[in-house]
């Protein structure tokens, strides 16, 4: 089953799990069948009946025997305690309202923490250090005042920056463009597309020096393309181009052979709290699951649930961030952009062996 040595044969799992083992915690996991769910080896629980359990060498594995986390010892992580996850709340508060983004001491101060273990906290929660998820908002921001604004230093100065220069140097790498051509709906720069046909129908890529910005699934080939006019309306649109090929050849492999598991360089735009679920839904194993709340409740934000699906939805980058993968609390498929029967199909392309 692939598990680590000393614990190679299930006696020897059992008797670690009968002895609550240390050496065994994260080398394998244990479930039980009459109770459906998985545990770590040292979780405090009642001791099972051996005839009831099974061994697992990872959770993903767990979860694709049809088995669900214990919620006593978080085989997947230990979600933060309520009363960090207000901490974390109030402070994120403070960086999305300040105008000047806040120091990490100045926020660890504001809730009697030191410095330390706030970031500690902090990180746990949101999967971002305070400074990362301050320059976050600020990339929203950005997009938001060069919009509006009536010139880029305008929009520099209302998005909270000290000086023009790190305004620019900012911002260009979040908004994939200069702050100018974004405002301009992405005038002056280019984005190299390419369409073809996969399993799911057509799929359109687009790439920007950053990475692929865009993967849409469609119906046909000038819907996805009209999908990506709306995005850039003013942007030079250039089909293929050197080397193109390997690009639409990665992402159709993904899309076709998912376990085959292609790395490809993203460019990723969205909100501070968009990327949290995106980066949440990336650690979704393939082959599995998780439901809306699950993902709200690993990103330190319980409640938003709804929020969760919103994120989902806004999603671009169909495959390479999985949005796929999550379901209704009672497992049924719904709400996936691109269509449910496509994201049943995905589903059931993951779930079958290589």
């Amino acid at each position: 089953m692939g598990f680590a040595e000393p614990f190679v044969t299930d006696d020897q799992c059992w008797q670690a799990v009968v002895e609550r083992d240390p050496r065994a915690e994260n080398r394998f996991f244990y479930s039980v069948r009459t109770t459906g769910v998985f545990c770590r080896v040292t979780c405090g629980a009642r001791l099972p009946l051996r005839r009831n359990v099974s061994f697992h060498a990872t959770t993903a594995a767990a979860r694709a025997a049809g088995c669900r986390p214990c919620r006593r010892c978080f085989p997947e992580g230990r979600p933060i305690s309520a009363e960090w996850s207000d901490v974390v709340a109030r402070a994120c508060r403070t960086i999305e309202e300040s105008a000047v983004p806040p120091t990490t001491p100045a926020l660890a101060a504001d809730v009697a923490m030191s410095s330390s273990h706030f970031q500690r906290v902090f990180k746990q929660a949101t999967g971002l250090t305070p400074s990362q998820y301050a320059r976050s908002i600020r990339s929203l921001k950005v997009g938001e005042e060069l919009r509006r604004a009536g010139s880029v230093t305008e929009a520099a100065y209302l998005a909270g920056f000290p000086s023009a220069g790190r305004f620019y140097a900012e911002s260009a790498g979040s908004l994939g463009m200069t702050p100018t051509s974004y405002r301009r709906g992405g005038e002056g720069h280019v984005i190299r597309f390419g369409t073809g046909t996969c399993s799911l129908g057509w799929v359109l890529v687009a790439v920007t020096h950053l990475g692929v910005c865009a993967i849409l699934l469609g119906d046909g080939r000038q819907a996805v393309f009209e999908e990506l006019k709306g995005r850039f309306p003013k942007a030079e649109l250039v089909e293929g181009g050197e080397d193109f090929d390997r690009w639409m050849d990665a992402v159709i492999s993904l899309v076709d052979r998912p376990r085959a598991g292609i790395d490809l360089p993203l460019d990723i735009r969205g909100t501070a709290f968009q990327h949290l679920v995106w980066r949440a839904l990336r650690q979704v194993p393939i082959g599995s699951t998780a439901t809306y709340a699950e993902i709200a409740e690993r990103i330190g934000r319980p409640a938003a649930a709804r929020a969760v699906a919103a994120a989902c939805a806004a999603n671009s980058l169909a495959v390479a961030i999985p949005c796929h993968r999550v379901v209704r609390a009672d497992a049924s498929v719904s709400g996936y952009r691109w269509g449910v029967e496509r994201k049943k199909r995905l589903l059931q392309m993951e779930a079958e062996p290589d």
